[in-house]
């Protein structure tokens, strides 16, 4: 498989320094390693708060990485010009309706990417639109309405139908449909996974539902504040996890038929400790009930164990 997508020892701290005493770093990500190969979908899972949006900020130059490399088909992001970079890869994001100008009719929305990153005419562009319009299930009489004028999922495949105007070869998408109904979820879903093979898309899936990664993902990578802590194949990661975080992550997750409240061996003990305040050893160690001495002092590397890559002396 054909990488689409590098990303090497990438770290993003964002300094905090007026409301404290002292000048701190919040370490939002800390030392990420993955690859998104053409056609697939990696989808990412963790709590709130680990990382997962900033990282899709980090890749899609919305925020810039303090260190580390990302390469975009064989091209690091610092040596692509803006236009170049954006017709390669998008965005979808969580609410459809804030990501939307409330100001712009659907039409000039949609049209939008092709005027400021292409010398198309209007022409032209009217064609395009209407057409990607039809593709997403919008019919051409709402390309006048305004966002308002629309339900969540309609807003979401106008998102989606922007998105795809420049013909990008990645998607990133951010909790696509998390603030959908789930009959609307649905049918998102498989407008994407269409849309993939229609268009030879790669997808970056972002999401905090477990049942949802499961069903679009080809390969899983877990996240803990800001650290990669289990990466593999879907049936790997899912069938048999291997990291005492991915193990109560999927053990906690309501199943049919089962009871749908996780027991409390089910669940981690305690918080999440704040990103300001890491501790010495592994993040996950306070919560952790395999940790040893040697986890609350070192930092377990990321390493190919099991057919698949884990962060974790005790797996």
């Amino acid at each position: 498989m054909n990488n689409i997508l590098e990303v090497n020892s990438v770290n993003k701290i964002f300094p905090i320094r007026k409301m404290f005493k002292k000048p701190l770093d919040l370490k939002a990500l800390s030392d990420i390693n993955f690859t998104l190969g053409s056609n697939e979908t990696l989808g990412i899972v963790g709590e709130s708060g680990c990382g997962k949006s900033t990282l899709a900020k980090v890749l899609t130059k919305l925020e810039s990485p303090t260190s580390g490399d990302i390469e975009l088909l064989k091209i690091k992001y610092p040596d692509y010009n803006p236009k170049d970079f954006h017709s390669h890869i998008q965005m979808v994001f969580q609410d459809p309706y804030q990501s939307l100008n409330p100001r712009k009719k659907a039409f000039d929305i949609i049209a939008d990417p092709l005027r400021i990153n292409t010398d198309k005419s209007e022409a032209e562009i009217k064609e395009l639109v209407y057409a990607m319009m039809k593709r997403v299930g919008l019919r051409e009489e709402f390309a006048l309405r305004y966002p308002h004028h629309f339900s969540g999922g309609q807003r979401q495949r106008l998102g989606i139908a922007r998105a795809l105007m420049l013909r990008p070869k990645v998607l990133i998408l951010d909790e696509p449909v998390s603030a959908l109904d789930v009959s609307i979820q649905a049918q998102v879903l498989n407008l994407l996974l269409e849309l993939q093979q229609e268009f030879s898309l790669s997808y970056l899936f972002i999401s905090h539902d477990l049942s949802v990664v499961q069903h679009i993902s080809d390969r899983i990578l877990v996240m803990y504040l800001g650290r990669v802590v289990e990466y593999g194949s879907r049936d790997e990661i899912f069938n048999n996890p291997k990291h005492p975080y991915t193990q109560i992550l999927l053990d906690s997750a309501p199943k049919i038929g089962l009871k749908s409240i996780a027991t409390k061996n089910d669940v981690a003990p305690g918080e999440a400790p704040s990103a300001l305040y890491l501790p010495k050893g592994c993040a996950f160690a306070p919560r952790c009930p395999k940790k040893t001495a040697h986890c609350e002092e070192s930092i377990p590397p990321l390493e190919d164990k099991y057919n698949r890559m884990v962060a974790c002396f005790n797996a």
